[in-house]
């Protein structure tokens, strides 16, 4: 019978990250790329939408320390991915790295997993991007007709009449346009991303300088949501937000707004899987991870702040006056002269969309290609354009599946699953850091994650733990659906992944002894 948690060796990993030629993807990345790669899929929907509504919801001004509590746990899990990024350049992230240290089995759980983050998630940013591309036309008096902005499966009375949904055009559109820009090559996708990190920074930064003036200290008063706060209501008198449950005021509502927020985090993880492209891995990999995480971090408290002082978090409780134009709102009603800002604001939401969609196709096709090599996916996932390098056949098909999804179906179905999927694998990252100082302490590590010995491993632990915590804290219905796709998983790897599996298979080929020594070799010039 198959041993279906038969780890794949180091030795092939490393091979594969020293290997060079026909086949393999160009290596075109360096820090600052790697840098903006991360900021750009950090700061997106997660920083102009979820602040306000972790705020509403759970956490009032102290959305700050919800963002402090999101990044700790995410520092703790990026310090871990350095270390195997550093170690292991190759694509496949997480999954890759459980592959050596948890099996074959857990390494298609995380695979699986990702599928939330990366595909469904670049899905679910492309709707939305829809819906702000139409907000930037109306402010010139124009827009797309409803029938070819949204899905078939919704309706909603525009002027009184009652319209339906056809195809979300836009939301296809820009899949389209960004899996072709990936097509072309790595190198020019970093180029773009990095001119429209620096546009959506430009106007974070703007956004908190002209609002500190606006600040109103008491709106930051009490700082926690108190837990005998009166319920939200709307204009019709009905309750719209309670805040009883333990992880909805208080100190658990920083755990819960954490839960929230950590959305806005996604992305840090997605520069690991671009190690294979990487011109100096052991040296870059730890600066674009950590780098990117430290500066969105530092951005999002001072948004967080300026965002609550400027307007009451009740307010955003609001549906009229919170959700996705909850930035727009407080611009428009608490700081006068500044109404320019709001369209600016939507500008930056376009642009950061743009970079989110387009690292997340990035990571889901980089780790289709590294599943397709170890067999678990179809072989064409892992080939490689002839001229671009690049897994262009992998990029098409998420091009019609995200495309589909994006055209067809409502982005509220997706949900919470994207922050399930990711921290499902920064928890088994964590863990694997510790099995693998275990399993292999003698092994080279460029970069090291502090505090994590083989009998004291408090980082990955502490990584562990807080992101375990804040999958807790996710909502019923979210893990709900996270488990029934997870199940589907399950049948999908023992109907195919089991069978095709070339560890399995015995077709992966352990190196001699001699070959081990010169596969892991240290680079004498990047300790």
């Amino acid at each position: 019978m198959a041993n279906i948690f038969a780890k794949k060796p180091l030795a092939i990993l490393l091979g594969e990250a020293n290997s060079s030629g026909e086949g393999t993807l160009k290596r075109t990345l360096g820090a600052a790329n790697l840098v903006a790669l991360g900021v750009g899929a950090i700061i997106g929907a997660g920083l102009f939408v979820r602040t306000a509504a972790a705020a509403a919801q759970a956490s009032g001004p102290g959305v700050t320390l919800a963002f402090i509590v999101a990044a700790i746990g995410c520092a703790f899990a990026g310090l871990c991915y350095a270390e195997f990024a550093a170690m292991i350049p190759i694509a496949g992230s997480a999954y890759t790295y459980a592959y050596t240290t948890m099996g074959e089995f857990v390494a298609w759980v995380i695979g699986w997993a990702l599928i939330m983050e990366y595909a469904l998630g670049a899905a679910t940013v492309a709707i939305a991007w829809s819906e702000y591309l139409n907000k930037l036309l109306q402010v010139f008096g124009t827009s797309i007709p409803y029938a070819w902005s949204h899905s078939p499966l919704e309706s909603a009375a525009v002027n009184g009449v009652m319209e339906h949904g056809i195809i979300n055009l836009p939301a296809l559109f820009i899949v389209v346009v960004l899996s072709l820009l990936l097509i072309k090559g790595t190198q020019e996708s970093a180029t773009f991303n990095s001119v429209i990190v620096v546009v959506k920074v430009a106007i974070v930064l703007i956004f908190i300088a002209v609002g500190w003036q606006f600040i109103n200290p008491a709106n930051h008063t009490p700082y926690l949501i108190p837990e005998n706060a009166e319920p939200v209501k709307n204009a019709a008198g009905e309750i719209v937000r309670s805040y009883e449950a333990w992880n909805k005021h208080g100190w658990g509502g920083i755990l819960g707004g954490a839960a929230i927020v950590f959305f806005a985090f996604i992305g840090f993880d997605a520069v690991s899987t671009a190690a294979q492209e990487a011109k100096n891995p052991k040296r870059d990999m730890p600066i674009g991870i950590l780098g990117s995480l430290a500066v969105c971090t530092v951005l999002y408290i001072l948004f967080g702040h300026v965002l609550t002082g400027v307007a009451s978090w009740r307010e955003f409780a609001d549906p009229a006056k919170g959700g996705e134009a909850s930035v727009a709102y407080a611009i428009k009603e608490h700081m006068p002269g500044f109404e320019w800002l709001s369209t600016a604001v939507t500008v930056a939401i376009l642009a950061g969309f743009s970079s989110v969609i387009l690292v997340m196709l990035m990571g889901q096709s980089r780790v289709f290609f590294s599943m397709a090599n170890d067999g678990l996916m179809p072989k064409a996932f892992s080939e490689l354009h002839p001229k671009f390098h690049t897994p262009y056949k992998s990029n098409l098909a998420l091009l019609v599946f995200v495309g589909a999804f994006a055209a067809f179906i409502p982005g509220s179905l997706a949900g919470d699953l994207t922050s399930f999927g990711t921290l499902l694998a920064f928890v088994l990252v964590s863990i694997g850091v510790w099995l693998m100082r275990r399993s292999d302490p003698n092994q080279p590590r460029p970069f090291r994650s502090p505090l994590s010995t083989a009998n004291f491993p408090l980082v990955p632990f502490l990584g562990a733990g807080i992101c375990l915590l804040m999958i807790m804290a996710l909502d019923y219905d979210t893990l709900k659906l996270a488990f029934i796709w997870m199940l589907l998983g399950f049948v999908v790897y023992f109907l195919y992944g089991r069978k095709n599996s070339k560890l399995q298979q015995g077709i992966v080929v352990v190196p001699t002894e001699m070959e081990e020594q010169a596969f892991i070799e240290p680079d004498v010039n990047n300790k």
